[in-house]
Parts: structure tokens; sequence; C-alpha cells
């Protein structure tokens, strides 16, 4: 394996396990990071699939007891069939506009612009549906009702369009919907289960032309990275909203995205043919 090309494995493994499920833009960052270190082309798109993978394996291991008491109960415990279908529910409507728009979101959207626009709006409004007045319907993600499920679910279509990030727009619907800050962190990641491993088996079958079997030790590097990463994150993630608001994530957001646009003014950097 070429020192370079692994290094450059590790580094986008990194970005996708410690952005993935934070409110930040995990594509967003991909593009960015991916632009900077000159990794592009069909080879990198199927190695962020795979990295995306290690990231969702880390949320699925990290929640393995939940996951398994859910589908234990299935069959005869009636909360257990509530929280299948609140999470059902939410979910459809993202897979059936990414059915229908995800080639012209990827063609049209997918680059460093639109990234750092959709960084900026996105925390400015992060800001706002923090300070706004809470009115909890739902504590926790079992008290979760089936219209909120819905809400949340067309909150995160948001996502297609990169920048915006999953779990940002996840979060800030279940704010803005009655969740308290611990419930809708948790029902995003529980949603981005069936949402991201659906949408690696669909795009690893769509490309599977991509794959080679050379690249295996390059896309496990990666996907070890990631998974170890997302799950360092997620870990901190919830416990740093025990005892804060997301109002540090929105500027960060704010501050990433005005640095992209002044350098792209400025001319320091070309963002504006930059593709992923």
């Amino acid at each position: 394996m070429d020192f370079w090309v692994a290094m450059q494995a590790l580094i986008l493994g990194i970005v996708e396990g410690l952005t993935e499920f934070l409110p930040v833009s995990s594509t967003g960052h991909q593009i960015i990071v991916a632009d900077l270190l000159d990794f592009a082309g069909d080879r990198a798109y199927a190695f962020n699939i795979i990295i995306q993978l290690g990231a969702i394996l880390a949320l699925m291991w990290e929640y393995r007891g939940k996951i398994f008491s859910i589908t234990q109960g299935l069959p005869k415990d009636p909360q257990a069939r509530h929280f299948a279908l609140n999470i059902l529910i939410a979910f459809c409507p993202a897979v059936v506009l990414g059915l229908l728009f995800a080639d012209l979101i990827h063609q049209y959207l997918f680059n460093p612009i639109t990234v750092a626009t959709a960084l900026v709006v996105g925390g400015l409004i992060m800001l706002w549906a923090e300070r706004r007045p809470h009115s909890i319907r739902a504590e926790s993600v079992d008290e979760v009702h089936w219209s909120l499920a819905l809400k949340i679910g067309l909150a995160q279509c948001l996502a297609l369009i990169p920048g915006t990030s999953r779990s940002g727009s996840t979060i800030i619907g279940g704010l803005v919907f009655g969740l308290s800050r611990k419930a809708a962190t948790e029902f995003s990641f529980f949603l981005a289960m069936p949402t991201m491993l659906g949408a690696a088996v669909y795009s690893g079958y769509k490309y599977r032309s991509l794959f080679q079997l050379s690249d295996i030790p390059v896309f496990a590097l990666g996907l070890i990275a990631s998974f170890v990463f997302a799950m360092i994150a997620v870990r901190a993630l919830l416990h740093f909203i025990s005892r804060h608001s997301y109002a540090l994530f929105a500027w960060y957001r704010i501050a990433f995205g005005i640095l992209i646009l002044v350098t792209w003014q400025l001319g320091m950097i070309d963002w504006s043919t930059a593709t992923d």
C-alpha cells in the first residue's frame, strides 16, 4: 500500500467517524477534506461508501443491547413495535426523495460552495432552535409519538443537501418538535441506522463495478478508522449534551462555512470548481 494513499484513507476515515453523528455535516467535511487531499474519482466514491458503513456499524455496536431488545420484543411487546414503527415512519420520506433526486443532487450540489452555505445556514437555524422556548413532549425515544416521528423524518430530507447534516437536521427537527435534547440525539442515532445502512447497501450494489480487490487494504484501513472514531464521537456527544447545548456546534458550522467562503472570495483556494 502506497504511504500517501494510506494516509489519505486514514485521514478520511477519521473525519468520517468524527463527523458522521455530530450535527456538522460529515458529507460536507468529506467533500472539503477530499478536495484538499486531492482524493477524487470513482475510487473515492467507492471508498466513501465503505467508511460510512464503518461509522454505522460502530453506532449499531454501541446500541447493540437496545437493538437486540427491540428485535426480540417485536412479536409480543407493544412498546418494541411502537418504537420500530416510529423509526420506519421517520425513515420513509428520505428514502423516497433520495431515490428520486440523489443523482441530481450529487451532480449539482456536491461542491464546497454549497457545503459552506449550508453549514452557515444550518448553524444559524441550530442557534435559533436552541434559544427558542422549549416545550418538551418526549423525554426519551420511547415516548415519541408517530406524528413526531414523521415530522423528524421530513426534517431529515433536508440532509439531502450536502452541508446540511443528516444528524443536524434530525436533531434540530427533534428539538423544534418537542423532544428533549437527549431524546432528539438518540432518535437521530436510531434513525441513522436504517437510513445509512440502506444507503450503503443501495450504493454498494449500484456502484459495485467500482470495487476492486486491490483496494481492500485501503478500504479496510478507512473502515477501521471510521469505526473507532465514530464510537468515540457518539460517546463524547452523549456526554457533552448532558451538560451543554448544541450552540458550540452551531458556531463551529458558521465559522467553518465562512472560512470556506472567504478563502474562495479572496482567491486563496479555488473551491468553486471542486467536486467530490
